[in-house]
């Protein structure tokens, strides 16, 4: 019997990326592309320049199907694909499908208040998601997922499905007509047209299966259902997460999303805006210099400071990080703080303290979300690029005090849209036998008794009484800058 497949569309705010997988998990092969970089039309604005999210696509498609083929794959093999595109984006469509404007990224302003028509806009068929726009591209279909809908959507997280309430779709602004309709995760939304199949070497018919947001895919991909076990999301927005079984109503410390599996939660507190995109700020910056080094050493530049980071104890020696680059709306002021500098400090410190900073940010959030579900953290799964650095996974079981680890594969929305493709089509008999044979975990990290405990100091003395010294301090600093 021949061997079947299953594929995995993973688009972020960075790149896009198309995985095969057997039904083992394993991966066949997969194809990459950068997304181009954001254009800013104005202060507070975020749009991905022309067509780049589908572009991105044809190119990892084109990637992905090369090297499928030369590996001697059948094309008729592959049983499904899953779709999972970035959150929280906004998407203008004509009648005839085309863009009306460029995507309205999660980091625009306009994302956070209901959808507003400018003249600028022409006319506008549709109002829908990122995954929505994609899963259009591929199937004609105006359908979408249901789990991809956060902010300004008339969305019931009751029913899986639109608001019936008609002050509710008053104050999102957006007429039923405007659209699409749903399905939950694990439904097919259509089959690749014909004409999407010549232009991206797939078989035309193929199903495309529903995900969720791409946080929650990530969660699905990581396995982490089991109580007491959280999921953090090393990406541009830095993001912790756990599986629960209700959609709590009055949270006060995480948000109660729609998860990857069909009437099951995931529970989301604040995370680090721009959190990795910090990381690679840093590299960019002050990377070129060493380029040659790294070079000679036959690493990456990220390596190479990860290396040297390494020998810097627990703490960094007081130098401190404080992840504001992004600030919130109730304290618009805030500004990325970096203090505690003296003789000692390298570009080596500097670095650690960056990924510190995260881990810091992420327990304060975490810490209080666990407390409220009374569910105390007994483990970590860490996924994102960001997973690849054993610097990085030992600070986050040091700062934690639980075991931490990461899959095989970081990126694990991939994962996930192949475990929702693969349930579609009945590839697996369960979710849980599709974790099991999907789900490959890997390395694991123990804590280390001598850095928690100065961890535990340094949180608690020093990190969570920032704000009340710096607020009034760069609230000031707004005033006279901004």
């Amino acid at each position: 019997m021949r061997k079947k497949y299953l594929m995995g569309v993973d688009v972020g705010t960075q790149s896009s990326k198309v995985v095969i997988f057997d039904l083992d998990g394993n991966i066949v092969c997969e194809g990459k592309k950068a997304l181009r970089k954001m254009v800013i039309p104005a202060p507070l604005l975020a749009e991905h320049p022309g067509d780049d999210l589908w572009d991105s696509l044809k190119a990892a498609f084109a990637e992905v199907m090369t090297r499928f083929k030369e590996d001697g794959g059948n094309v008729d093999d592959i049983l499904a694909m899953g779709v999972c595109i970035i959150r929280c984006c906004r998407v203008l469509l004509k009648e005839n499908g085309e863009l009306a404007c460029p995507v309205i990224n999660w980091m625009d302003k306009r994302l956070n208040t209901p959808y507003q028509h400018l003249a600028a806009y022409g006319d506008v068929r549709y109002v829908t998601t990122a995954s929505g726009y994609i899963t259009h591209r591929l199937t004609d279909e105006c359908r979408d997922t249901c789990a991809n809908y956060i902010g300004w959507w008339p969305m019931d997280n009751d029913t899986w499905n639109w608001s019936t309430d008609p002050e509710t779709m008053a104050n999102c602004n957006v007429p039923r007509e405007m659209l699409f309709e749903v399905v939950k995760p694990g439904e097919i939304l259509g089959q690749v047209t014909a004409r999407a199949a010549a232009l991206l070497g797939i078989p035309a018919g193929l199903p495309v299966v529903a995900t969720a947001h791409d946080k929650a895919v990530e969660a699905l991909g990581s396995g982490t259902l089991q109580a007491g076990t959280a999921l953090v999301s090393l990406g541009t927005y830095v993001g912790a997460m756990v599986h629960g079984q209700a959609n709590v109503k009055d949270a006060k410390n995480f948000w109660p999303f729609q998860a990857s599996i069909p009437d099951r939660y995931l529970y989301e507190c604040m995370g680090v805006r721009r959190g990795m995109w910090t990381i690679s700020w840093f590299c960019d910056l002050f990377g070129p210099g060493i380029v040659d080094e790294a070079r000679d050493k036959g690493v990456t530049v990220e390596e190479l400071f990860n290396r040297e980071a390494a020998s810097v104890p627990a703490g960094c020696e007081g130098l401190v990080t404080v992840h504001d680059w992004a600030p919130p709306a109730e304290a618009p002021y805030r500004k990325g703080v970096m203090f505690g500098f003296d003789g000692r400090h390298t570009r080596a410190h500097i670095y650690r303290s960056l990924l510190e900073g995260v881990a810091f940010r992420m327990k304060s959030h975490m810490d209080q979300m666990m407390a409220e579900l009374g569910t105390p953290l007994q483990r970590m799964v860490i996924s994102g690029g960001g997973a690849n650095s054993d610097l990085f996974m030992q600070i986050f079981a040091d700062v934690f005090a639980v075991p931490t680890c990461r899959n095989q594969m970081n990126g694990s929305a991939a994962v996930g849209c192949a475990i929702n493709a693969g349930m579609a089509v009945g590839a697996f008999a369960s979710c849980d036998e599709a974790i099991s044979r999907m789900v490959r975990m890997g390395d694991q990290f123990q804590p280390v008794l001598a850095n928690t405990r100065f961890y535990d100091q340094l949180f608690h003395q020093v990190y969570t009484k920032v704000h009340d010294h710096f607020d009034p301090i760069l609230e000031g600093l707004s005033r006279l800058v901004d």
